[in-house]
């Protein structure tokens, strides 16, 4: 008896160990600017809160500008993306292009109640600091869709115009037919699957899936056509995959993952048209062939919302943004420029 007794309390403190040291308590952060973290090199934004953003400006000057947009990294990725975009062109429509590490990415902050709500606000009060006006266009690329989605949710009366390109989505989106969903659930790696479940249904398992060694958390083979690897391929020689992680994994790359993929707040399918008097407008881009993001569920999205202005690109993966012509694509569209 006595032996049972010793076994069970000494199974409770081990448990208890590996709920506070792997699973409940996250790695300490590594925050930009302080002691123990990378040095700041961008110029940053201090927020309400007492967070600060970091942000990169191209194109004309703002006071100059036409057309001013806020543009949204995606996963793995930070306000030195690789942007296919010349000067010529930018000079030549306008345009104002504000990049910022979301929060978490190289030397934004960390949010550690970071959700999909704060995301939009973020960029809210971002414009707001750098006194873009009270009204600008918002660009999502793949993960970074996701605070667009926030902003025509919470912000929608900011905004002049957004563009969701390659979306990511949720499966557990309410509006998604279960069939559709899971069809187009199945089709996804194992590795994907179990990523996205974790996200979900326990997202305090997040950092120790994300860091375990048995299972692969993100199995990419085969889900790259060969014009994304060579995309690829050149991305990871820029700075904007090096820089992303600077302040840690956990910040950025798993606080994305549940927000992207956890529970939220509301279902992008029950948004009303931002725009009703058709004085601005929402397109969403997808190639063809993409096999990271399910194109079903996005079609079905646009069935629903038929106020979302839809362009499939025929034979173009997910990296298609990342090629000069389809970028200049995705702002002419935008902004209603003509060729």
């Amino acid at each position: 008896m006595i032996t049972v007794i010793g076994a069970t309390i000494l199974l409770g403190i081990i448990g208890r160990w590996i709920y506070q040291r792997l699973i409940k308590v996250p790695p300490p952060r590594i925050i930009c600017g302080l002691a123990n973290g990378p040095p700041l090199t961008s110029p940053r934004v201090k927020l309400n809160d007492g967070r600060h953003l970091a942000y990169k400006e191209i194109g004309v000057p703002k006071e100059e500008a036409q057309y001013k947009i806020i543009v949204c990294h995606g996963y793995e990725n930070c306000k030195d993306m690789d942007l296919p975009i010349a000067q010529e062109v930018l000079e030549e429509l306008k345009v104002y292009l504000l990049l910022f590490d979301r929060a978490g990415y190289c030397e934004s902050d960390p949010n550690p109640s970071r959700s999909v709500k704060t995301e939009a606000f973020d960029i809210q009060e971002l414009a707001d600091k750098l006194e873009i006006g009270t009204k600008f266009y918002v660009i999502g690329l793949s993960m970074g869709t996701y605070p667009i989605w926030a902003c025509l949710k919470y912000i929608p009366h900011r905004l002049l115009g957004a563009s969701l390109v390659v979306p990511s989505v949720n499966f557990w989106w309410p509006s998604f037919p279960s069939a559709l969903s899971q069809h187009s659930f199945e089709k996804l790696p194992k590795s994907f699957k179990r990523t996205y479940k974790i996200a979900y249904y326990t997202p305090w398992l997040i950092n120790l899936w994300m860091t375990q060694k048995w299972f692969p958390a993100f199995e990419r083979d085969g889900l790259f056509l060969a014009s994304d690897l060579t995309i690829a391929n050149r991305m990871d020689k820029l700075p904007g995959k090096k820089n992303a992680l600077l302040q840690g994994e956990h910040e950025s790359l798993h606080r994305d993952i549940i927000c992207a993929n956890g529970k939220w707040e509301f279902d992008p399918m029950e948004l009303t048209n931002p725009f009703p008097d058709n004085k601005g407008s929402v397109h969403m881009w997808q190639g063809s062939q993409d096999r990271v993001v399910p194109i079903e569920l996005n079609r079905f999205i646009v069935q629903k919302l038929p106020w979302i202005q839809y362009h499939e690109l025929p034979n173009y993966g997910h990296l298609l943004v990342h090629e000069a012509p389809n970028f200049e694509l995705v702002l002419r569209a935008l902004l209603v420029v003509d060729d």
